[in-house]
């Protein structure tokens, strides 16, 4: 017997600590184990005693990235627990704060972590200026996420912990004058979101492997708020009945909750958004990235990435749209009486769908809360994925090589963001009867060591 172990003691470029081990006995993965490291941090138990009205902030700490995803599914459960219908204007408003997230995070993950591996670089600052397409690249990156950010600002305050979102409205409205600078600047950046789909849509990077997809679809439009959760195969489910189908799996070895759906692994994100949503774009995303789109429905994880270019164009149009048709005037917030009662709030969040749950006393005091992270939900897809592509390599790449092409396909999911630096161990261990293990290879490359979704 040939047995083989891979252990990623840090993975790398993405947000939060993790590890991977994966074993191989005569050419045949038969073990994979993908651990979230990260120590819980008890947000859910942090909850409880807490006013409904500190709730939104308390759980946006959760992540460092996509914060605001959690301010919006957090207000949308509290919302639903007391009953509060908010107006036209204030869902126009969460409409614009998601696409200033969606554009600025997809944006972050696909130039700065993804794109190196691209161009066979470790890091994106390390594209070369004086090469004319490595220029552009870098000069769109960062206009496009300035665009999102400034967008996010503009609507929601700040692009991370947004402060103008409460429950029942907004607490301050986007000015006529900064609305036209927004919509001048998603202008120039539109051309940049059609050079990266391209970049993507051309990406050499394949794994084709069926699974199951889940999103939440609004009524009206493709979007990230509002409307119903529904499967590639057609099911759908009320957003209050989410814990009638997500089935929770305990893995030992990992910090985060797993979960599966009708006993097997499914994906959340972008190319699950696309995938089942595809028809709802705005029209001109669809005008403009048709050639893309010939590709979805898809079963390549990595396009995943491209779906995500395809999202920032989305949001760009359909902001352009809002931001030029519609003028925002102050309005009160929404209240309602304090009642006991479970609020369900399920939004889709950069990574995928995320459902915050409260349970409140008649005076507004959270009792108990529940938060399911796309992480989570795709954890059990991402080990079959691994063992997938390490059958198809173990017989025809180095170990060294084979890491590297773990790294990428857990990157393709954006499991989450890196803002710092991690220290990449690899242990290979080959076992054949009186051999000794294999010496073990280490090396430095950028990771991440901010909050993790879990």
């Amino acid at each position: 017997m040939h047995k083989v172990n891979l252990k990623l003691e840090h993975i790398t470029k993405i947000e939060g600590d993790a590890s991977m081990d994966v074993t191989v006995e005569d050419g045949k993965t038969t073990d994979v184990k993908f651990a979230i490291i990260e120590y819980k941090r008890f947000f859910t138990t942090a909850m409880k005693g807490k006013s409904i009205a500190a709730i939104p902030a308390h759980l946006s700490r959760i992540c460092g990235t996509c914060s605001n995803a959690h301010v919006m599914a957090a207000i949308a459960a509290c919302e639903n627990a007391l009953g509060i219908e908010v107006t036209s204007q204030t869902k126009l408003l969460r409409k614009l704060t998601m696409h200033g997230l969606v554009s600025r995070d997809h944006a972050l993950h696909l130039y700065l972590f993804v794109m190196p591996d691209l161009y066979n670089k470790d890091a994106f600052l390390e594209f070369d200026d004086n090469d004319p397409e490595q220029h552009q690249l870098l000069h769109d990156g960062f206009q496009i996420k300035a665009a999102g950010n400034h967008l996010s600002q503009l609507v929601a305050g700040r692009s991370v912990h947004a402060t103008f979102p409460v429950i029942g409205g907004f607490l301050q409205f986007p000015s006529a004058e900064g609305a036209a600078e927004v919509v001048k600047e998603m202008q120039a950046a539109r051309p940049a979101v059609l050079r990266l789909i391209e970049v993507f849509r051309k990406a050499p990077q394949h794994l084709d492997r069926k699974t199951k997809y889940m999103a939440i679809v609004p009524d009206d439009t493709f979007g990230y708020i509002g409307g119903k959760i529904i499967t590639d195969h057609g099911e759908v489910y009320e957003q209050k009945d989410f814990r009638s189908h997500l089935e929770h799996v305990a893995l030992p070895y990992s910090q985060a909750s797993a979960y599966k759906y009708k006993g097997e692994s499914y994906m959340v994100g972008a190319l699950a958004r696309i995938n089942i949503a595809k028809d709802k774009l705005h029209p001109k995303t669809k005008e403009s990235a048709a050639e893309a789109l010939k590709l979805f429905p898809s079963t390549d994880i990595f396009h995943n990435n491209l779906a995500q270019a395809i999202e920032i164009l989305h949001s760009i149009d359909e902001s352009i749209d809002i931001l030029s048709n519609n003028v925002f005037k102050p309005e009160p917030i929404v209240k309602a009486p304090m009642r006991a009662g479970v609020g369900m709030g399920v939004i889709e969040a950069p990574r995928g769908t995320l459902y915050h749950k409260v349970v409140l006393d008649d005076k507004g005091i959270v009792q108990d809360g529940e938060v399911i992270v796309p992480t989570g939900q795709n954890q059990v897809n991402i080990e079959r994925d691994v063992g997938f592509l390490v059958d198809n390599l173990i017989e025809k790449m180095p170990k060294e090589e084979i890491n590297k092409e773990i790294e990428k396909l857990i990157r393709a999911y954006d499991p989450c963001m890196s803002c710092g630096a991690h220290f990449l161990k690899v242990n290979w261990n080959a076992k054949k009867s009186g051999a000794k293990p294999a010496s073990k290879a280490a090396g430095k490359v950028a990771g991440g060591t901010c909050e993790v979704c879990n």
